[in-house]
This record gives C-alpha cells, structure tokens and sequence, in this order.
C-alpha cells in the first residue's frame, strides 16, 4: 500500500485541524472539493469523510497546482497555519487554519463528475442512485451513513447492556408463505428445487426461545417482492427481537427504551416515556388507520346518527344501507375558498371518496350549499359533536366505513400540511397501538392474520375463538412515530391445541401447517416457554431521525421505486451455462 500513498502516511483527516495545531507539520489525503485560483496563490479545499480544510500553495513552487480540479485525489505535506485576519470560517470546524503545501502527490485524477459534489445542488434521483459512489460524497448523504451506523451502534449497545445475544439465523431457507411473496433461490445441488430468501427471521427467532437462549436480538437483512414505494425496499434491515417468560408489558418497556436510548445518543434528544396507547379500534375510529399521527389533533367523529335526522339525500342513502358517515373539524379553515374546497374534494377523489360535503362557522350557524337539508335541532346537534366554534370547517365523508376511514384520514393530514400544524405540534409523537383483531378478511372474503398465525389471543377473548373468532382480539401491537409503523410484534402462541385451533380458523389443514411449518410445530412440542417480540424496521426509523421521508436517502446503496439498481445494471440476465446448471429453462410469455 505504500507505494500507492508515496511513501507518506496519513497524520491527520480533513476535519481534525485547530487552531491548537498551529505550526505543527502535518499529511493530510483526500479529494480536491473546489479550486480557486487567486493569481499569487491557489486554495484548494480538501474533503474527506470528516471534513473539509483550505490547502495554500504557492503556484511558483507547485506548478501541480494549475492542474488538478474537482475530485481528484492528492496527499498534502505542509504546515499549519492561521488564517489571516478576517478570513476565519466560522462555519468549518478547521475554519481558524489552514496548511501551507510543502509537497504534494497526485494519488489519482478524476473524470469531470456528472454532478456537483455538494448539497445545494438538484440532481435526478436516477442519477444520483446510477452513480452512487458520486452521491454518497455529498456531505447530507455522508452524514446520512454517520447516522445509521450512530443508530446502530446506539441499538447493540442497549440490548447488550439488557442481557440480548446477538444470534443469527439463516439467509437461504424454507418456503414457509407469509404472506407477502418471497424472493426464490434454485440449488444447483438438487434440482428442481428452491430456498427462498426470509421475510423475516420470524420462526427461527422462535426457535431460539426453544432452544432456552432466553434473550435474541439481530439486526437482519429481510427481503419481500412487494411492490416498492417511498418507505419501502425489496431488501430492508430491520432490528429483530424475541424474549421468553414476558408479556406486553415488558416489550412496551423494551421498546421505548431503545428508542430512548437512540434518540440520545443519535439526535441528543430526550423523549419522554411511557408512550401513550391507543387501541386498534379507536384508532381507526379517530384517525381512519392503525399508525396515527399525532403531532397535531383533528380525531375524525362519527356522526352516523345525527346525519340520519336530516333530510340530505346522500346521508340518509349511505345510512340506510348501513354505511357511515363521519367528519372532520379543521379549525379555523372556514377562510378556505371555493377553488381550496375543489382541491380537497379532489384529493379524497383519490382515495375512493365520490364526493365531500362541508359547512363552515359562520355567526353561530352552519353555512353551506346544502345547509337548508338540516334543521336547526339537527345543525346544534353536529356544532355540539364537531365542538364547532367561529371560523372552524367541517368537512363529510359518507361511504363504506372503509372508504371513509381512509379518504377522512388522509385528509386530515393533507389539512395539518396546509395549516402548518405538524410544525406546532410536538416534533416527535410515539404511540403503541394495541388490542389489533386476530383476523380480517381479504377482498375474497378469506379470512387471515392481522399479524402471523403464530400471535396469541387475549386470554378474555379465548371463548371468542369458538363462537365469533372474527371479534377476536390479539396479543400484537405496533409502534408508531409520527404517523409511521415503525415496529410491530405479538406475545406468540406456544399451546399446540390453541396453535390447531387457529390454523383451522385459518382454513389450515392440518397436512398444509405440516407442510409449511412442521418443524416450528415440532419444536414447539418439545417444552417451549411462553415467548414473544417484535421488529423495528430500521430504515424507516433512521428516515424519520434523518428528517426525509424517502428510505433510499438512508441506504447505502437501494434499488429504484421499480427494485432495479440502476448502477450495477440488475436484475440482470445470466449466462445460459450457469442456467443449464440450475437446471432452468425460462419461457416468456409473447405480450405482442
């Protein structure tokens, strides 16, 4: 290596220097971040991971100095100097000094980057993930990385300190459906058939309880086929956990205590615990989704009843048939005009909605273009419900429970952005949500897990599971920050007569559960200890601590909105040889 370096070795990075330093000689190494040429001298500012310090040479000496240009690579001997009078950078930590050269050595010229190495400039997403290793010199990206491995590092150390192993479990594994779709891995050793690649170390993490390790954690590489989108990746990481002999409790204590831990030692923020617990229901009821924010107020009211006395067509249809009707209270927004009232008819357009009703506050009363369907006993009951006062806005959705929950519930956050309330409120709102229904049913009417077949009922609701599973509540919980699902989990079901039951709910055949999960179940019969966890998924969280709403800005190195990465150029066709070992034929379908 040290021919490569010339010899010289690295004395100190480019964001150690201070004034304390002065006329120490010193080799720094890194990449030319601007050039200026001021006739008598060339500065050049030189950056690496740790930051930036002002180069001084004298061009009659180094004539090197007229040549080099943004990114290439040098390694610098020379003295440190203050700066003169009146030049101090107070915005650089080595802003007090700077190195007069003494020697320079090129390590390796660099082609003119496609874009600017600096923050303040726009550059296509696809662009910048293209060029990766370009993008993550940018000091916001660098920082990003920083604050990953701080949160990381901020995670191990607690579990550690908490008694946690860190156990890890196996990338290549059975197809055991979950239910999102698994990404799928042909052995060459025995034809014909597959690992798939883990969602989740789910039923190895139960294993370890088994096996008596009592305490596991893993921060784990997972993988899903889904569909990606802003918060999500078809291969994520997310920090795994399972304990024995515990209850909710203690995972609700478990996991505000990690997020303490890290918001102090990644962002120097207390947050304040416990983290208040809202049921599944309610949340639904109040905010339209399971993972509400609650940096701001406006709680969606149903007001089925009330609308059902009146005489507006729309309301007394969406009643009768058994649907509801709900609404919001946006405070003080009766100043909306007609084209903002467009805009957000519009926008619960998106999310299914055929239509928003509304009235606003005025003197007292309701106004709106259909208030002369509602008498004046019918007006006071919705003022009393929507706690109206003067100036406050109350916007209807009137639907399936459904398409109100979430046409209302994505409206209400469209409000908070346009009033500005997510900045007055608290900056972080933590939530757990709990009480989750063990099943829901699909579009086909098929009942499944709201968490996996493994989470155990509430023990009130066992009589449930024979009479009316469906009103069934879980053992699962998630948690939420700031209008995100940042976590979830479930106390798991360690009975096999219980584990039976719910697999028949499941429509489970007892040869399908043999099938897919044999080995789990006969571990389970071999003393297995009541035991229960949770993911947090890391990703989101540090997108969340890092201010963006978009994970790519966290990784390394993601994969495009298509789950492509646009600089290694894959998924990429492979050679036909290596498809005869696998013994794979592929036949596509002719789309023409």
């Amino acid at each position: 290596m040290a021919e490569f370096l010339g010899g010289w070795k690295r004395t100190h990075t480019c964001g150690d220097l201070r004034g304390a330093d002065k006329g120490k000689t010193v080799i720094l190494m890194g990449w030319v971040h601007r050039r200026r040429d001021h006739g008598g001298l060339v500065f050049v500012d030189l950056r690496d991971r740790y930051g930036i310090t002002q180069i001084v040479f004298d061009p009659k000496d180094h004539q090197q100095s007229h040549l080099v240009r943004n990114e290439w690579v040098l390694a610098i001997k020379g003295e440190v100097m203050a700066r003169p009078e009146g030049t101090v950078n107070p915005k650089l930590g080595t802003g007090e000094i700077e190195v007069k050269c003494q020697e320079v050595k090129v390590l390796n010229s660099s082609l003119t980057p496609v874009f600017p190495i600096e923050d303040e400039v726009e550059v296509a997403e696809e662009v910048r993930l293209e060029h990766r290793y370009l993008d993550l010199r940018r000091p916001s990206m660098k920082d990003k990385i920083v604050m990953r491995h701080k949160t990381s590092t901020a995670i191990r150390s607690y579990m550690n300190n908490q008694s946690f192993l860190e156990i890890e479990t196996p990338i290549l594994i059975k197809n055991t459906p979950e239910g999102a779709r698994e990404y799928v891995v042909p052995s060459r050793v025995y034809p014909g058939k597959f690992y798939v690649l883990p969602q989740s170390p789910q039923i190895f993490k139960q294993l370890s309880m088994v096996a008596g390790l009592d305490r596991y954690y893993q921060i784990a590489r997972c993988f899903r086929d889904e569909d990606p989108r802003a918060d999500r990746q078809p291969e994520f990481t997310q920090v795994d956990i399972e304990m024995s002999f515990i209850d909710e409790d203690d995972i609700y204590g478990l996991g505000e205590g990690i997020m303490k831990n890290v918001f102090k030692e990644v962002l120097g923020e207390d947050i304040k615990t416990p983290f208040p617990r809202i049921t599944f229901e309610e949340s639904m009821n109040k905010y339209g989704n399971d993972k509400p924010d609650l940096r701001f107020d406006m709680p969606m009211v149903d007001v089925t009843a009330i609308a059902a006395k009146s005489d507006f067509k729309v309301f007394k249809d969406v009643v009768s048939r058994g649907d509801a009707v709900k609404a919001l209270n946006a405070k003080g927004c009766a100043d909306f005009s007609r084209k903002d009232m467009e805009d957000l008819t519009a926008f619960v357009a998106k999310y299914g909605a055929k239509g928003m009703a509304w009235f606003k506050v005025k003197d007292g009363k309701l106004d709106s273009n259909i208030v002369k369907y509602f008498n004046e006993e019918v007006q006071k009951e919705i003022l009393t419900a929507l706690k109206g006062e003067e100036g406050d806005l109350f916007l209807f959705g009137a639907d399936h429970i459904d398409t109100v929950n979430e046409s209302l519930g994505q409206l209400r956050v469209e409000i908070a952005k346009k009033k500005g309330l997510i900045e007055k409120g608290p900056k972080w709102a933590f939530c757990w949500v709990v009480d989750i229904p063990m099943f829901g049913h699909d579009e086909k009417g098929r009942v499944f897990s709201m968490n996996h077949p493994f989470t155990s009922p509430k023990e009130a609701d066992l009589a449930l599971l024979d009479t009316d599973p469906m009103k069934a509540k879980s053992k699962g919980y998630d948690i939420v920050l700031n209008g995100f699902e940042i976590g979830g989990g479930s106390i798991r079901i360690h009975d096999m007569d219980l584990q039976s039951k719910i697999f028949k709910i499941l429509d489970i055949s007892p040869e399908k559960a043999e099938e897919r999960f044999g080995f789990l179940l006969k571990a389970l019969s071999y003393g297995a200890p009541p035991h229960g966890g949770m993911a947090f998924g890391l990703d989101r969280l540090i997108m969340l601590l890092a201010g963006t709403n978009n994970i790519r800005e966290v990784i390394a190195f993601p994969k495009t909105a298509k789950a492509t990465d646009l600089m290694t150029g894959s998924p990429s066709v492979i050679d036909q040889d290596l498809m005869d070992e696998l013994h794979i034929k592929i036949e596509l379908e002719d789309l023409s």
